[in-house]
């Protein structure tokens, strides 16, 4: 079979049997193009180790518009495309590479940025709170420092989504997987605040205010984007003082450090973030590093 024919069968097997979201799809069939794009559309079952050296060989050298090569990141993420395309073969009995054979490069592991206590003090302290949008905005930081939602998932948000009196909710991830998601005291406050000063009917739980779009009370109110949220966190942390880089995604490792540090396990941790390998979840751990001496003296240094 010619890879052209069999990648169009397993991006719909991603689809249909897998129920992975389009964007994964799109990703998929981007970085198996590639290969394509190299080699041509040979035949699956010429794909051997040489022409994966050489395509690794080729991406390397691909570069971006910002770098003579690709980052080991964006390779790995080629290579993992094609590892899924071979099991997809192993299982159909399509003549293939093992899917073993395929290593990753190594990559650095992300320094994980987040905020202490008197800088989430800070930085909640920010938004203009005898404003609607102040008390929305005080809402969305209190939410996303409770929950850990990606920011996706947060601009998603309904009225309906959230049980205020349960303080709890499941959320739709990555991979189609649902989670369930805990809110604070703080947060729930924030947002009851928010919804009883709302003048709408409108379903999303966070719009947005202004701009050139007029706005009527009928609930033609405009969904606040994923932009507009990473543009109000990175305001605030600047007018918090806070020189290091501040995005949602910070208030997501904050939250998760702040689990680990008070003693939560990395199972658990895992569960909330909706981390499917808990491998990912790992590059938290040497966060509560410092706490190791402590732990080691308590619970061991006694002789």
């Amino acid at each position: 079979m010619y890879f052209a024919k069999a990648k169009t069968d397993f991006l719909e097997y991603l689809e249909i049997e897998q129920n992975r979201s389009q964007k994964t799809i799109a990703n998929y069939d981007h970085y198996l193009t590639r290969l394509i794009d190299f080699a041509g559309d040979i035949k699956v079952e010429d794909i051997d180790n040489e022409t994966v050296r050489k395509w690794r060989l080729w991406l390397n050298r691909l570069g971006t518009n910002t770098n003579d090569e690709l980052d080991k990141a964006t390779l790995n993420y080629h290579l993992i495309a094609l590892r899924s395309f071979l099991k997809f073969c192993a299982k159909r009995n399509i003549n293939a590479l093992s899917a073993e054979k395929i290593e990753l490069a190594r990559s650095f592991r992300k320094q994980v940025t987040f905020l202490n206590e008197d800088e989430l003090a800070r930085l909640f302290a920010q938004p203009d709170t005898t404003k609607v949008n102040g008390v929305r905005d005080r809402a969305i930081l209190e939410l996303l420092f409770s929950t850990g939602l990606r920011v996706s998932e947060l601009a998603k948000l309904d009225r309906d989504s959230i049980n205020l009196k349960r303080r709890e909710f499941l959320v739709r991830g990555k991979g189609q997987k649902d989670r369930p998601v805990f809110v604070s005291d703080s947060a729930a406050k924030w947002i009851e605040r928010y919804l009883e000063i709302r003048q709408d009917n409108s379903k999303p739980l966070f719009i947005r205010y202004g701009g050139t779009k007029s706005v009527d009370l009928s609930g033609n109110y405009h969904r606040l984007s994923v932009r507009s949220i990473q543009r109000l966190v990175e305001k605030y942390a600047k007018l918090a003082g806070i020189t290091k880089h501040v995005s949602p995604h910070t208030m997501r490792h904050s939250f998760a450090t702040d689990l680990l540090m008070n003693g939560a396990d990395l199972r658990s941790v895992q569960a909330m973030l909706g981390h499917s390998n808990i491998a990912t979840t790992q590059i938290y751990t040497h966060v509560t590093d410092p706490h190791l001496r402590a732990i080691h003296q308590k619970f061991h240094d006694k002789h």
